[in-house]
């Protein structure tokens, strides 16, 4: 088979790794082909696409980013007859299958193209942890190091100057990040989508840590995080092909917000796309590399309109439809555990 990669959506570390292990494999266990679509879809229905060797792939194993490019790209957008278009790019490349490399959105579109035939193998992507369908996606493990780190830094800094010190991290509706890295970072309060917060209670707890002699505190928060009383405003806020509005400000809101209800100096640190870049760890390059090989396996046996998963230590496949059903949200044991040590 002669056979197209795209990576989509947010680029995120292990992006790389995935593309060189499909064409290593590929290459030497199957003797199929491989072009690489720039850009994302946007590639897809430009036929923008350059030729994937073992040669070209080599010495990218390390390096954050993507090779490819990668976009927001939705060929459904407005009323576009998306699967035409796909298969008119395909066509004009001369690929028979695609291995879709990205997150819901990204395999979305995959998902719709396998029901009417297209041959399809997705690999799950988001720095967030969020895809439902599999236990962990490679590069939730980097950005948790980054921010980790990050935190770790900051402690410092609050202390000497008797500051509250909010950070904002990725995560539109899960709070993997914040949870893990908080928990990692030692953070003296969590603040993530799934669990909406009376800020009342956030600020008597930080009253309550400087009333014990704590004179600083590290509030972690994910850039979807809101009070009950309901999300930050959003109105006037751009939103991309796929209508997701653009989030960030919770950071900002709660430094001032915080310093007028205590009187403690408080500052935000905002880490946005430093947690997305960079070299991966070594276990995002294991598990993208292990994605990479069982996509391609799996394309060569003939599945399409799976997945590839982790269950467990098993990397397995599954229906795209069934893993794209409903977001994986944080577990809530994993958060209460994490409360033991808020404080």
């Amino acid at each position: 088979m002669r056979i197209g990669i795209l990576t989509g959506g947010g680029d995120c570390p292990g992006l790389n790794a995935v593309i060189r292990a499909v064409v290593r494999k590929g290459v030497k266990a199957h003797g199929h082909e491989f072009v690489g679509f720039r850009s994302g879809w946007a590639g897809v229905l430009d036929s923008s696409a350059v030729e994937l060797t073992v040669d070209s792939t080599s010495g990218i194993l390390p390096r954050g980013g993507t090779i490819l490019g990668t976009s927001r790209t939705n060929p459904y957008k407005g009323d576009a007859d998306g699967t035409e278009l796909v298969r008119r790019g395909m066509e004009r490349v001369g690929v028979d299958a695609l291995i879709p490399i990205g997150g819901d959105d990204t395999l979305g579109v995959a998902s719709r193209l396998a029901a009417v035939g297209v041959p399809v193998v997705g690999v799950p992507k988001t720095i967030d942890n969020d895809l439902n369908g599999t236990d962990v996606t490679f590069g939730f493990d980097t950005a948790v190091q980054i921010a980790t780190d990050a935190i770790d830094r900051l402690h410092t800094t609050a202390e000497s100057h008797n500051r509250v010190l909010v950070v904002e991290v990725m995560g539109r509706h899960a709070g993997w990040i914040a949870c893990h890295a908080g928990m990692a970072g030692g953070a003296d309060a969590i603040l993530v989508p799934e669990r909406p917060f009376d800020l009342d209670d956030v600020c008597d707890h930080l009253r309550a840590r400087h009333a014990r002699g704590r004179s600083f505190s590290i509030v972690v928060a994910s850039e979807g995080a809101h009070p009950v009383e309901g999300a930050l405003t959003t109105k006037g806020a751009q939103v991309d092909e796929f209508g997701h509005v653009r989030l960030g400000g919770i950071a900002a809101w709660l430094e001032r917000e915080i310093e007028q209800r205590t009187g403690y100096e408080s500052r935000m640190v905002v880490l946005g796309h430093v947690q997305r870049g960079g070299t991966p760890t070594a276990f995002d390059r294991v598990l993208a590399t292990r994605y990479g090989v069982e996509a391609i396996d799996a394309l060569s046996r003939g599945e399409s309109g799976v997945m590839v998963s982790l269950r467990g230590t098993q990397v397995t496949t599954m229906p795209l439809a069934a893993a794209l059903a409903e977001p994986k949200l944080l577990d809530p044991d994993l958060y209460a555990t994490a409360e033991v040590f808020f404080g």
